[in-house]
């Protein structure tokens, strides 16, 4: 496990979303990403998820794919990024840095509409 401030853990979280490629960033709109320690009971049992299972990031919102003409004046869509489960699982600060970049691209793809399969499909290309 590795020991980090919150603050430090919120600059490794504000590195990954700046190295979201342009060509994805510019077109990322209405999005706030958020950091909290751990999923709240509403998310977990959306998500069905049991004691056992971690969470590391979740995106909450309508998928740009989903989005018809009436779409607007809605708060932001959300992606938070769970700090101590990507803490207990990193054995150095690079796995920590790793894990982070991956969660936030994960998640953003689900922002662009991609499901676990095609974002699996494409992981390592990132």
């Amino acid at each position: 496990m590795v020991e980090i401030s919150d603050t430090d853990f919120r600059k490794i979280v504000k590195r990954a979303i700046d190295a979201i490629p342009k060509r994805y960033a510019e077109n990322i709109k209405n999005l706030a990403f958020v950091v909290e320690d751990e999923p709240n009971l509403a998310q977990r049992q959306k998500l069905k998820l049991r004691d056992d299972q971690s969470l590391y990031g979740l995106y909450e919102g309508v998928p740009l794919t989903k989005r018809g003409a009436g779409y607007n004046l809605v708060l932001p869509d959300k992606i938070t990024i769970f700090k101590n489960p990507a803490v207990l699982r990193s054995y150095s600060l690079e796995q920590l840095e790793q894990s982070i970049h991956h969660t936030i691209w994960h998640e953003v793809a689900h922002y662009f509409g991609l499901g676990h399969d095609r974002i699996h499909e494409l992981e390592g290309r990132y």
